[in-house]
């Protein structure tokens, strides 16, 4: 096997590996020892650090590759650009009473009830990164791209699910109420109950980070693939 596809495994695996372990086993002692501020600034230093080394590797690996099937004709970027439309929509609507956020008021926006994304998703911005795996592989199904692409979509996935079980005992029936009223599984039927403003904020994020992918990887993406 090639070394830098062995170096983005090895990265790609310390990235998913090291936010399990900091969120899970390894929080409450590293909490009782560092305190909420300095936990949260080692494992952002570890996040930042571990994706950076995946992102070098990546790029280390090459574009070139085999593709699994072409993944470039119109019919695909047009199912990728929908897909990553709703993406955005349910990332910019999961900052609004996202009880799954450290936030003091957790326990009240659960008990609230489901709002805005949160009648699709419970977790919106686990699945938002899912989907932007899963259009990167369609798009580009290459073993540097599955690689990395999988990693993020196993973190955010099984995140997502370990999440879960975390609320279940950090907050008892709160977390088993909010459970009871939204789904770990998308529900794109219900992406209308989502409210104006994530729809506002996901087209608007949708164009410029579409737009930006021309300058950042000289591939058009988005609208901007067919009225550049």
């Amino acid at each position: 096997m090639d070394q830098t596809l062995v170096s983005l495994i090895a990265a790609s695996t310390a990235f998913v590996g090291t936010h399990f372990i900091l969120s899970h086993p390894l929080r409450a002692p590293l909490v009782g020892r560092l305190g909420d501020r300095g936990f949260m600034g080692l494992y952002s230093l570890v996040a930042l650090g571990t994706f950076g080394w995946a992102v070098m590797a990546f790029r280390a690996v090459g574009p070139g590759g085999a593709q699994l099937w072409d993944g470039m004709g119109d019919m695909p970027w047009a199912i990728a650009s929908v897909v990553m439309l709703i993406a955005s929509v349910l990332f910019a609507g999961s900052f609004a009473g996202n009880p799954a956020l450290p936030d003091p008021r957790a326990a009240n926006l659960a008990a609230a009830g489901p709002h805005g994304v949160f009648h699709v998703t419970r977790h919106p911005m686990m699945w938002s990164f899912a989907l932007w795996a899963a259009v990167h592989f369609i798009l580009s199904p290459t073993s540097r791209r599955f690689v990395l692409a999988g990693a993020i979509g196993v973190l955010a996935l099984v995140g997502a699910h370990m999440q879960d079980r975390k609320k279940e005992i950090l907050m008892g029936e709160t977390w088993a109420g909010w459970e009871r009223q939204t789904s770990y599984w998308l529900h794109f039927g219900k992406l209308g109950k989502a409210g104006a403003t994530p729809w506002i904020g996901g087209v608007i994020g949708w164009l410029l980070f579409t737009y930006a992918h021309i300058h950042a990887n000289g591939i058009p993406a988005g609208l901007w693939r067919w009225i550049g």
